[in-house]
């Protein structure tokens, strides 16, 4: 069987000279010891290496970033917890902006359930109750998800401009001030404008939180505070499960009013988790401000020394550089000089990018559509749109489903609740099969492939004739659905999606992802929406069939096209993106750089 010294990464995966020049290089110039005892194939490679390292399109890199990628790699899970609780702390505090966006968009959701809601803004059905017409129902939840959509392109912007926290405090600023709108609707139409208004800034937050959570955490703690975002969600719309059922007996509009209200607390105490908060040092470093990122990471780690930041910021810049020579090189259609030395690259690119009031030109979005940006934009928006297509739709729409299945207003309510623990209980599951399964193949494969199973199931009970034994099975199934779904799909998709950017266009492709999200998310509210509608479809429980068969589809896209990242850095998989490296090699590579002694350098006395 072959082993570590029989061959090398690089050439397991045709990726020509990336390790070995990387390490050669780093040895050769500045005084490395070797990272394995020279083999009969050295002379070979090492003959094909040189003479391959005249067209590699990858520069050099320095000792203080190689150290910082080193370390980033050796770095177990309880050093990480010593070193960055402040930046846990800081990243779950911004996140809590994702609970306030949970509770608001559940809410209205929730309110369908709601016989007072229903009587204030729907008509008689002819039964002796009042029904929100399909059309209203489609018109606001989707209102408020196209508006969201403008709130997301304006976040890629205005992130890269001016940064993570002003462009928080300022989203959450207008929040407050649109939310007059719906507390005070009279009508629907005034509800439906509060909507989409809303839309606005919770299009901000729902990508802003995950790539600030993803840029100030290190490589080893990035996918479970990323992954909680998930469960973020899941607290918020438990909150506002919990507010409709506490006010479920007031007979009267505060019955819905209250819960809109409440959401001005939210706002507050973002606002000054906001004021506090340290800046993303990746961010600070796009925007060319590295001893500003120098000290954010003083103020995101612990105890950790001047000479380790500065080798993690030349990592930063080093990463910076590598996708900025990509990018001229795509753009200008010609070779890129890589022996231009990093400090005369940013000179370049100072002189070159238009500069407009201290701050750089930005990436266009354009750019995420370009070369090998093109795949993780894909990708990206695939597994956000898996996330949707697996049967989020049942989730989101569950009160009102359960109404449909003949349960009362209080005991729809209940199971709701008990649903949400069921969620919850999944996220905190989630969190140890992240760390003890890759994610690829058992989390996300298995995880849908489970989904589709119990959602085939219930759709075939809902065949049946009705029975208490029928409702009760169709509803056990979409728990343990929910379960499965939140320990596996629902965390890993934001554990995923903001480390398959590269760095500089991570804040727009995770922007471009949620947008195919939300338009994912249109279509399959207004099908939902009529598949239990009485007065449309009212498939009832016949609707898991539809999610079921898309689920199907996302499993096979999964299976050919998501590669395993776990362990990667973003420079590393600037590499295997830009090489073109099949989706089954990625996690190959990172088991064969760990036994090659790739990041098990050691300095050598001078």
């Amino acid at each position: 069987m072959a082993t570590a010294a029989d061959f090398h990464p690089s050439e397991l995966l045709e990726l020509n000279v990336f390790v070995t020049h990387h390490v050669e290089d780093v040895r050769d110039q500045h005084g490395l010891a070797s990272f394995r005892q020279p083999g009969p194939s050295d002379a070979k490679q090492s003959t094909a290496v040189r003479a391959s390292s005249s067209t590699s399109t990858l520069p050099h890199i320095g000792p203080a970033a190689f150290t910082a990628s080193r370390a980033e790699h050796q770095m177990t899970f309880r050093q990480g917890m010593r070193k960055y609780p402040k930046a846990i702390a800081w990243a779950v505090g911004i996140s809590l902006a994702i609970i306030m966006e949970g509770y608001d968009t559940a809410l209205v959701t929730s309110l369908y359930a709601f016989d007072t809601f229903q009587k204030t803004y729907g008509v008689p059905d002819g039964a002796g109750q009042y029904q929100i017409s399909p059309k209203w129902q489609a018109s606001i939840s989707n209102g408020a998800v196209v508006s969201s959509i403008f709130g997301l392109f304006a976040n890629g912007i205005l992130t890269d401009r001016f940064g993570y926290r002003k462009t928080m405090g300022g989203a959450l600023l207008v929040l407050g001030l649109f939310l007059f709108l719906p507390f005070f609707a009279f009508n629907i139409q005034t509800l439906l404008a509060g909507q989409i208004l809303c839309g606005l800034p919770w299009g901000v937050f729902s990508t802003l939180t995950t790539t600030y959570a993803a840029e100030v955490m290190p490589l080893n703690l990035r996918g479970y505070v990323t992954s909680n975002i998930n469960l973020c969600w899941l607290l918020g719309q438990l909150c506002a499960l919990g507010v409709v059922r506490g006010v479920g007996n007031v007979q009267s509009s505060w019955s819905f009013r209250t819960p809109f209200g409440l959401q001005w607390f939210w706002i507050l105490l973002l606002l000054v988790i906001t004021w506090y908060a340290p800046e993303s040092p990746w961010s600070l470093v796009r925007r060319l401000r590295p001893e500003d990122a120098r000290k954010a990471l003083h103020r995101l780690a612990n105890g950790v020394p001047d000479s380790e930041i500065d080798n993690i910021v030349a990592m930063m810049e080093h990463t910076e550089h590598v996708e900025d020579l990509a990018a001229r090189k795509l753009n200008q259609h010609h070779r890129v000089d890589i022996e231009l030395n990093r400090e005369s690259a940013r000179i370049e690119q100072m002189s070159t990018n238009a500069r407009v009031g201290g701050f750089v030109a930005q990436v266009p979005y354009a750019a995420c559509f370009r070369g090998s940006n093109l795949r993780r934009t894909e990708i990206a928006c695939m597994v956000f749109m898996t996330q949707n297509m697996s049967g989020l739709p049942i989730i989101g729409y569950a009160p009102y489903l359960f109404r449909r299945l003949n349960f009362s207003q209080e005991h729809s309510f209940d199971i709701t609740l008990g649903m949400q623990g069921l969620a919850i209980l999944g996220a905190f599951v989630s969190l140890l099969l992240l760390k003890y399964v890759q994610r690829r193949r058992l989390l996300y494969l298995i995880g849908l492939a489970c989904c589709f199973v119990l959602l085939s199931i219930a759709g075939i009970v809902s065949c049946l004739p009705e029975s208490q034994a029928t409702l009760w099975t169709v509803v056990s199934l979409i728990l343990l659905f929910i379960f499965v779904f939140d320990a596996t799909i629902g965390p890993l998709t934001y554990a995923i999606i903001p480390e398959l950017p590269s760095n500089r266009l991570r804040v727009k492709t995770v922007v471009l992802a949620r947008v195919a999200y939300s338009v994912n998310s249109i279509v399959t509210n207004v099908l939902i929406q009529r598949m239990l509608n009485p007065l449309a479809f009212n498939w009832r429980g016949k609707a898991c069939f539809f999610c079921a068969g898309m689920n199907a589809v996302c499993w096979v896209y999964c299976w050919f096209r998501l590669p395993e990242i776990r362990g990667l850095n973003t420079h590393e998989l600037d590499v295997l993106f830009e090489k073109k490296a099949s989706a089954r090699k990625f996690r190959t590579f990172e088991e064969m750089l760990r036994k090659s002694g790739y990041y098990s350098v050691t300095m050598t006395p001078s």
